[in-house]
């Protein structure tokens, strides 16, 4: 077998190529645009290569068929914050073989090392979190959009590797046809009555305005929650809404203000995949017409939340139960919604993961980001290991 690195359109091209030939026949899986994969590794576009870099590589068998695919990259600002110098591998895909899985791996590894890192996260995106992250182990369902799915085996092959558990990823459905505990309904209605609160949709009109109020609400309520905390740059998130903007519903996603000042937000998006899904991962005219057709059909009828933040004075306050009144509202003129998806919520994460509880949403998958530190003697620490408390979490077989 031969490790190729990705130099080429032919190599690129098997590189995209290798996921429509692996899942074919799994209809849970939902294939990437190539589009959008290709621009991940665009200097030109791609925001975080402004402070990192990134490579890929193929594995042929004695065929010369494609048989795996691994991406390695790093972030030199989110790099300095973690207590190892760890870089990133993901795009990870492979025919259920372990001699494939760990070429792979041993490649993503040396090339770390080159550039001075002593560890590898993964399977992680070359981008923000909320997108093409982790390994999925419990809950092989039907693929939300932004959200890794992949085979069984892949758990294996990751920790036969030495990849270790650094912090499991819960996501949780709440079905809209059923009505919301009542206790939360009070805190909800108490709070909106409360004076000084306000609550806003995103007006794509206002965008400037509404990204000052994410990274401020962002950046005030994640450093308790990011030991590896690094401020938002604005332009990671005008990024996001460049690819999610032939999408989203602008009333879908909410913000609370007290006194006029930003203080949470909940980001919901309309799950395309259940449209993108028909489109093989190409994004030409005739799949854009369909895609078209698909949408004013109300093919969509699950919404997922991608991003939320609270600053921690309102934390346990009842904002976010007022937030989520207003999407009720706005979801009583939106019928064809029938359930969100709330993905992802950390291990690390005790307090949303009680709210998505309190909703009455249940547990539905969890995926694992492993770590592989490349010093065996050196102690392995799991991610804001202190905030864990695995009496609250939900159970995964």
């Amino acid at each position: 077998m031969r490790v190729i690195p990705v130099t080429n359109k032919q190599t690129e091209r098997a590189f995209l190529e290798l996921p429509r030939k692996l899942y074919r026949n799994d209809p849970n899986f939902v294939m990437p645009f190539d589009k959008e994969v290709k621009k991940a590794f665009d200097r030109k576009i791609n925001p975080y290569f402004r402070h990192g870099d990134a490579t890929r590589w193929i594995v042929l068998n004695q065929k010369d068929q494609v048989a795996g695919r691994i991406a390695a990259f790093y972030d030199q600002i989110k790099d300095e914050s973690d207590y190892v110098k760890s870089g990133g591998c993901g795009f990870f895909e492979s025919i259920d073989d372990q001699q494939v899985a760990f070429l792979l791996f041993d490649a993503a590894r040396d090339w770390l090392k080159e550039h001075g890192y002593e560890a590898m996260t993964g399977p992680i995106n070359f981008g923000e979190n909320d997108t093409n992250w982790g390994c999925l182990v419990h809950g092989f369902v039907p693929q939300a959009i932004g959200m890794t799915y992949n085979f069984p085996y892949y758990r294996r092959h990751f920790e036969s590797y030495g990849f270790k558990l650094y912090y499991r990823q819960f996501s949780f459905h709440l079905d809209l046809d059923k009505p919301f505990p009542e206790r939360f309904w009070k805190i909800a209605e108490w709070i909106n009555q409360r004076e000084g609160y306000s609550y806003r949709h995103f007006n794509m009109k206002q965008v400037s305005e509404f990204v000052d109020d994410t990274v401020t609400i962002y950046n005030e309520a994640w450093p308790s929650l990011k030991e590896d905390f690094t401020p938002m740059d604005p332009e990671s998130l005008y990024d996001e809404l460049r690819k999610i903007r032939s999408i989203m519903d602008p009333e879908l996603i909410w913000y609370a203000y007290y006194n006029s000042q930003p203080i949470a937000f909940f980001m919901f998006i309309p799950d395309a995949n259940q449209i993108f899904r028909h489109l093989n991962g190409k994004l030409h005219l005739l799949n854009k017409l369909r895609f078209l057709r698909y949408k004013r059909k109300n093919t969509i009828t699950r919404a997922r939340g991608t991003a939320a933040g609270v600053v921690p004075k309102f934390q346990n306050s009842g904002v976010e139960s007022g937030i989520f009144y207003q999407l009720r509202q706005t979801l009583n003129e939106k019928p064809h919604f029938k359930q969100f998806e709330l993905s992802w919520v950390g291990d690390f994460n005790p307090k949303m993961i009680a709210l998505y509880e309190a909703t009455g949403a249940y547990h539905t998958k969890t995926h694992h980001t492993y770590r592989y530190l490349f010093d065996k003697e050196r102690r392995f620490k799991r991610y804001m290991e202190e905030a864990l408390d695995p009496s609250k979490l939900p159970q995964t077989p």
